[in-house]
């Protein structure tokens, strides 16, 4: 049943049992008059007509919005108003009684309009305290969403960021390569390619395959090969159930480039970079291992510590799963440092919203 439907029903059924409940018992005790009847239908038709007005103005001047000690002002205000007038009203219609029980309660007329007054103010305040908690409950909903689309847009300020750097270094070492060797020269401009094309394409996807990733990992060290050559040794083991796990698009490219950058290419002699995917409590574990000592771990904004591609991850994590996925960059062992990535399991909704952002054009 749509609002309006349910409003008018709840206003024709409301009015009526109101009104019925007094109506009944003065038949009951004087008899059936057709002329109270009419009165009992003219005050339903007039409650219904009165906080029907009401609520045409509530919605205009948007009164749900305000302060509860100005909204509750005018709730007041429309319940004496609205009284007065149905007390009004009815007076004329109900003159005879009136004059009998003036004689013995000069006051009555005021019981009378408490009385209406009583009556309206059950249903402006239900209807008042329903539209209150609708509205405060849209707007709670727009600020989640606009809270949703600015993480949104931050997330992909983040997902696309690729160190300039590396593509720099990397035209370099394949120029070198033109003379010396042209067949690796080719296979080097593909992989440079590669990642430059899911570059372009991480602020259009919140996540892709786990084994989309390592493609681009691979791709990544294969073209920091050479530039290193021997100095630059590196192994990846994946667990084959792991494979379509989703993960957020370049960023175990940052932790690697991250571990060559302030690992590998300041020991002598290079170093090792050793990736590793496990599944471990519905969660998926991925661990980075690279030579080097780590700096300060107190900030991963401290450029000892990986500078603003760890921030980076970090951030992007935090946006895409909240508090279920963690990250964590610390010194395994002497020589060896570790980043440790876990992340939970996306729900459907949100691998379509990531699939249907990376086909767009």
């Amino acid at each position: 049943m749509s609002k309006k439907r349910t409003y008018w029903t709840l206003q024709i059924l409301g009015w009526t049992l109101l009104i019925m409940f007094e109506y009944v018992p003065y038949v009951l005790e004087y008899g059936f008059e057709l002329g109270e009847f009419y009165t009992a239908l003219a005050n339903i038709l007039l409650g219904i007509c009165l906080t029907h007005v009401y609520r045409l103005v509530i919605r205009k001047w948007n009164w749900s919005s305000l302060p509860l000690p100005r909204l509750a002002l005018r709730v007041v205000g429309s319940v004496l108003w609205l009284g007065l007038i149905m007390a009004m009203i009815n007076q004329p219609m109900d003159r005879e009684m009136l004059e009998h029980n003036l004689l013995n309660q000069p006051l009555v007329f005021w019981g009378y309009y408490a009385n209406w007054c009583k009556n309206l103010l059950a249903w402006i305040l239900s209807y008042t305290v329903y539209h209150y908690v609708e509205q405060t409950r849209l707007e709670s909903y727009e600020k989640i969403m606009l809270k949703m689309s600015m993480r949104e847009a931050e997330a992909k300020v983040l997902r696309s960021q690729l160190n300039p750097h590396f593509t720099f270094n990397a035209l370099n070492s394949i120029r070198a390569l033109v003379y010396e060797d042209p067949a690796k020269a080719q296979v080097s401009i593909t992989q440079l390619s590669n990642i430059l094309r899911n570059s372009l394409l991480a602020d259009r996807r919140k996540t892709v395959d786990l084994q989309e990733e390592i493609k681009t990992v691979e791709d990544y060290l294969e073209l920091e090969k050479v530039r290193y050559e021997d100095r630059l040794r590196y192994t990846i083991t994946t667990n084959p159930q792991a494979i379509y796990w989703q993960v957020p698009p370049m960023m175990l490219q940052t932790l690697v480039e991250n571990g060559i950058k302030h690992g590998v290419s300041k020991v002598m002699g290079g170093g090792i970079i050793e990736m590793t995917s496990e599944i471990d409590n519905d969660l998926l574990v991925i661990t980075i291992l690279n030579s080097g000592t780590l700096g300060s771990t107190e900030n991963l904004s401290n450029t000892e510590s990986g500078g603003v591609g760890l921030k980076n991850t970090a951030e992007r994590l935090s946006i895409l799963y909240g508090k279920g996925a963690t990250f964590r960059i610390f010194q395994y062992k002497e020589g060896i440092v570790c980043s440790e990535v876990k992340i939970p399991m996306l729900s459907e909704g949100v691998m379509m919203v990531g699939a249907e952002s990376g086909t767009g054009s």
